[in-house]
């Protein structure tokens, strides 16, 4: 696709250019005019005029409004037609007269000058010309083909078909549903016939739902690439001014636009910023603009008086649940296509797609990269597949290698490695103590995965090591014993730390976060509480609009049922933790071999780490529920 070139200035803009240009030309020539129609006569200061009229220098003087102009009289030698004229500026003096009578000079008032008509013309011409003129130069300023005057016109980007830049659904991977849900679109809009001949009407709105990187936009690209039609791509938040009535007046010109030129699809991304739903409480003002914007998408969706004009209007947001109710109901956005994060097959195939241009060494296995990046959108898969590249390339390597793929990984989730950030002797050994403590629990948890890694190099802004868990498929559903594994998995850390070192250190801050923040999940949202039973306690949290804290989601629940969550929650960490601590304290002389190796070469990964993490002996309570 290639960005259409913008349309010739029209008429308007070459007059006013011509007027700026005119009225510049006669301020010059009334700035300089007298340069241009005589010599230039010298000024000198009003006392010197003075001086040589006292000493009868002066021959005759020619008193002016703005000017005095005197003649001296001829030296010797010099005839009198030969005197010098000297000009000075004049003071209000009404002592001058005398003077000029006292010493006997000849004097009399200037006669107006030959060319007064053309500069009192000038003096009615020119401040009309600036002005326009510099009206002129504010409507360019404005941005547009009309400048100023454009404020109300769309801002979309016209892409038309172009076969190097041209995006179709080959292009597109790991989001097979929504591109089989939108080849209906591209057969409407390529035989229209096939469908109007039996009465059936195309969806007028799509919208695209899913999260941040999953590809909605190339989708929208690849529609109208696949269907070779013209392409408006707009963001909602482009719609939105500082002034009442731009926003509906740019959405009946982009309509007017896409109608001239349908059929076509017009693509409006974050549709959100402008379809918020208008049932938020009584605010106006800066709003009410946004509401003004929205009835007007509403009505032109209608399409009233479109005729057979064909314009499908794509939309893309992650955000549907905020979304006003109108804009979804049928013959507006009546179909949503979720573009979701790709499973273990979509990711393959996005790997596939974005290495195509990368050269890569004959180690890489691209479906052990996608193994293990679950929950990687396509957007992180790009980005991953880029760094592997940057990193191949510092290394000065011709290819890029398999290394360089699980470097880019870590590099993602963990963040960079902070080599140049030292721990002393006693850090150093705490951290080794934890992380191996992570990896011991995590080894024998049911549904955590497998542990890949173990590292006490930091990396990120707060990571001083890291235990990897990779996945060994893709899941979707967790059972309450895996989610109580998890739990004991992250508190792994700081039950080590309490075994070897009989302390605790602020380590294990965002391994309890996390930890209660599941636990409250599971009571709140799962309803895995015996005591609370099978009910649901977040839903205030969709409900902003009836006051209340957004961050807090027990806010509709009466004190009792808070603390029963509180005493549940608290219960679940805890016997998570003793599980945790039993594990670590049967397997004592593991988690010191471990550990002890670990301070030594800082990263454990492989067999060799999988060999070791074998020998974890579990309890025989592990199979009982906590």
């Amino acid at each position: 696709m290639a960005i259409k070139n913008e349309p010739q200035p029209p008429r308007s803009r070459q007059i006013g250019n011509i007027l700026l240009l005119v009225s510049g030309v006669f301020l010059l020539i009334n700035l300089f005019l007298p340069g241009l129609f005589g010599a230039r006569i010298p000024r000198v200061p009003y006392s010197l005029f003075i001086h040589q009229v006292q000493d009868q220098e002066v021959a005759r003087v020619s008193v002016g409004q703005n000017e005095i102009r005197y003649q001296l009289k001829p030296t010797e030698g010099e005839s009198d037609a030969l005197g010098q004229v000297l000009a000075t500026t004049p003071i209000f003096d009404l002592e001058l007269p005398k003077l000029l009578e006292a010493n006997g000079i000849e004097f009399a008032a200037a006669p107006p000058p030959k060319n007064g008509w053309f500069t009192s013309l000038l003096g009615w011409v020119i401040p009309p010309l600036i002005f326009v003129a510099i009206w002129q130069f504010f409507l360019n300023r404005g941005g547009g083909p009309q400048g100023a005057l454009s404020i109300g016109r769309s801002k979309a980007k016209v892409y038309v078909e172009n076969e190097a830049d041209r995006v179709t659904f080959a292009d597109v991977a790991g989001v097979e549903e929504a591109k089989t849900e939108l080849v209906e679109i591209v057969d409407f809009l390529k035989t229209p016939q096939r469908f109007t001949q039996i009465g059936a009407r195309i969806p007028r709105g799509v919208l695209l739902v899913g999260p941040p990187g999953t590809g909605k936009t190339l989708l929208a690209k690849a529609v109208a690439g696949e269907a070779g039609v013209p392409f408006f791509s707009i963001s909602g938040s482009e719609f939105v001014e500082l002034f009442v009535g731009v926003g509906s007046s740019r959405v009946r010109d982009l309509f007017e636009q896409a109608k001239k030129q349908a059929p076509c699809i017009i693509f409006i991304d974050e549709l959100d910023a402008i379809g918020k739903s208008r049932a938020t409480g009584g605010f106006y003002g800066g709003n009410d603009e946004r509401e003004q914007t929205l009835n007007q998408l509403l009505t032109e969706m209608d399409g009233f008086g479109a005729g057979d004009q064909t314009v499908i209007v794509l939309a893309a947001t992650n955000r549907p649940e905020t979304l006003d109710p109108a804009l979804l109901r049928p013959g507006r956005f009546d179909r949503q296509v979720l573009v979701d994060r790709p499973d273990l097959n979509g990711r393959l195939a996005i790997l596939e797609v974005h290495a195509k241009g990368v050269k890569l060494g004959s180690d890489v296995d691209l479906k052990a990269i996608a193994t293990r990046t679950p929950g990687f959108a396509g957007a992180d898969l790009a980005n991953l597949v880029n760094e592997a590249a940057l990193l191949a390339a510092r290394n000065n390597r011709p290819t890029v290698a398999q290394v360089d793929f699980s470097e880019a990984i870590e590099r993602v989730v963990a963040g960079l490695e902070k080599k140049s950030r030292v721990l002393n002797d006693k850090e150093k050994k705490i951290v080794a103590y934890h992380e191996v403590g992570h990896a011991l629990v995590g080894a024998l948890m049911p549904g955590s995965g497998k542990v890949e890694k173990i590292s006490i190099v930091p990396r990120g802004m707060a990571a001083l090591g890291y235990t990897l868990q990779l996945p060994t498929e893709d899941r979707f559903l967790m059972s309450e014993s895996e989610l109580q594994g998890q739990i004991a998995t992250l508190l792994g850390g700081r039950s080590a730390e309490e075994i070897v070192f009989g302390s605790i250190t602020t380590g294990a801050a965002n391994d309890l976060q996390r930890a209660t923040d599941l636990a409250e999940r599971m009571v709140t949202t799962y309803g895995m509480s015996k005591v609370l039973g099978p009910l649901a306690y977040q839903q205030g949290q969709q409900n902003n609009f009836l006051g209340g804290d957004m961050g807090n989601p027990r806010r509709l629940v009466s004190p009792q049922t808070a603390e029963a969550i509180d005493q549940e929650v608290k219960g679940i960490v805890e016997a998570a933790h003793q599980q945790a601590l039993d594990i670590l304290t049967s397997n004592r002389e593991l988690l010191e071999t471990i550990s002890l190796q670990l301070l030594e070469t800082e990263v454990i990964e492989g067999e060799t780490l999988h060999q070791l993490l074998a020998q974890v002996q579990p309890l025989e309570t592990a199979a009982v529920a906590l």
